[in-house]
């Protein structure tokens, strides 16, 4: 187990998953705060690096692209501060966390995980009750509705009709951006088919307009990830109702032939060479490379599953 503990957060990795505590109090964003602890797969993750720098440095978890309804949600428009995924580190902890990322990339390597996106979210939205925004207004979901909620900044175009609720049913899609210079950011809920002309975020009864006067409007994004994960076809599913290969949700299974009586059996397949034993010494890079060699021979097919289990063991007895 590898584990660095910070003031902004603590990270723990246990060989399967790594589990995030953010850290509490000032200097924590508000969105970290909202989102709380998150415990990704190891499935989830497309890579690790540490970069240090004069006062310390930053660890960042790269997820594969789909993976996170945050991430998603986000667009990529997050702060450093406000990315979940990444970890302000002191300077008299840097072996720490360059230990943890090399404990993190190992096991990727060693379990072969891809670093292409995935068709359906890895990790679950946040917690609903859920709320969020500023500017102008607050968005609440509950898992089912969503509702608007203004303030006297309101223009009075949405001040005059009072809050606005609707069922996560009737959204088909919901987008996020944040106030960049002297531009202001939004959170729009789409209904329906989209088709009606997009009016401006302060005058669009179904949008937030967000002003960035406040690091709590980003818990915005919060919302709009919780909605997300909600919406058909959104990123498909979320962890748990399929992966690659399973048939779509509420397809009839396919038709399984039985095999013919008179069909003879098929010779049994030639034995695989025998994997070679792992390289003596401790050399760090001999036994990556030679990881990274079983790893070939495993997905080519010379190495069959047990062989590749009991070759990797061996070279990981090493390490």
């Amino acid at each position: 187990m590898a584990e660095i503990i910070q003031r902004d957060g603590t990270w723990t990795f246990d060989g399967e998953s790594v589990r995030i505590v953010p850290g509490r109090g000032k200097g924590i964003h508000p969105l970290r705060e909202g989102l709380g602890e998150r415990v990704v797969p190891l499935r989830a993750l497309a890579g690790i690096s540490f970069e240090p720098d004069r006062k310390g440095g930053r660890l960042r978890l790269r997820l594969r692209d789909g993976a996170c309804p945050v991430l998603r949600a986000g667009g990529g428009r997050l702060k450093d501060t406000a990315d979940p995924y990444q970890l302000a580190v002191e300077k008299d902890r840097n072996g720490v966390a360059e230990y943890f990322a090399d404990e993190v990339r190992n096991a990727l390597l060693i379990e072969q995980v891809p670093a292409d996106a995935v068709d359906g979210f890895l990790l679950p939205g946040p917690a609903v009750p859920v709320a969020g925004g500023g500017g102008d207004g607050t968005a609440s979901f509950d898992g089912e509705t969503v509702r608007l909620t203004w303030n006297w900044k309101a223009k009075e175009v949405k001040t005059s009709g009072g809050p606005v609720s609707f069922p996560v049913s009737e959204v088909t899609g919901v987008h996020w951006v944040p106030p960049i210079g002297l531009e202001n950011g939004h959170l729009r809920f789409v209904r329906g088919d989209g088709a009606a002309p997009v009016q401006a975020a302060e005058y669009d009864l179904y949008s937030l307009d967000l002003w960035g006067l406040s690091k709590k409007e980003y818990t915005a994004v919060l919302v709009a990830a919780a909605v997300l994960v909600r919406l058909p076809g959104a990123a498909g599913r979320t962890a748990g109702t399929g992966g690659p290969g399973s048939a779509p949700e509420g397809a009839a299974p396919a038709e399984i032939a039985a095999p013919e009586a008179t069909a003879p059996a098929p010779a049994p397949p030639a034995p695989a060479p025998a994997p070679a034993p792992a390289p003596a010494g401790d050399d760090h890079d001999v036994l990556l490379r030679r990881l990274r060699e079983l790893g070939e021979l495993h997905r080519s097919g010379v190495l069959t599953d047990d062989e590749f289990t009991a070759a990797k063991q061996a070279v990981l007895k090493h390490l």
